[in-house]
């Protein structure tokens, strides 16, 4: 399902756009119902469906949008800001032979997203493991909610 995503690109980032909406859309409706109360129905459906479309790790700090929807988490190294050296001429990677690197495939999905491989150029922050686990939506949202961005 991973090649499946990076080829459908364009459409997933529509829909992660569109799923975007409406959670912050709801923002009033989750604070009253409590965050914490909606941590585990959040990350069941989240694992449920971006295990299924991007074998997703469950980080906490997705940034599929970023990554022509190939996930770094995939990666054996868990590069979160383009591949490593040991890429192999037919984009396979070192560590894992046979494995399609997820960086060969983030470059193939990029250009098919609107901003194109423009966002592949964003130096992404590590991963903070104290959210593995938990849903990468709700810390979105409550990231946005602190920084007092729409």
């Amino acid at each position: 399902m991973r090649r499946w995503a990076v080829r459908h690109a364009r459409l997933l980032e529509s829909c992660y756009e569109a799923t975007a909406r409406l959670i912050r859309g709801l923002d009033p409706l989750w604070r009253r119902i409590g965050y914490e109360r909606l941590e585990t129905p959040f990350a069941l459906g989240e694992k449920a469906v971006k295990g299924l479309l991007f074998d997703c790790r469950m980080c906490g700090n997705c940034i599929l949008s970023h990554t022509g929807m190939s996930c770094p988490m995939n990666c054996p190294k868990q590069l979160r800001n383009g591949p490593c050296g040991g890429v192999r001429p037919d984009g396979t990677c070192e560590v894992t032979p046979g494995m399609p690197c997820v960086w060969v495939a983030a470059w193939e999905g990029a250009p098919r997203m609107r901003r194109g491989a423009s966002a592949m150029t964003t130096v992404q922050k590590p991963v903070d493991h104290s959210l593995l686990g938990r849903s990468a939506w709700l810390n979105l949202l409550r990231e946005t909610r602190n920084h007092g961005a729409s």
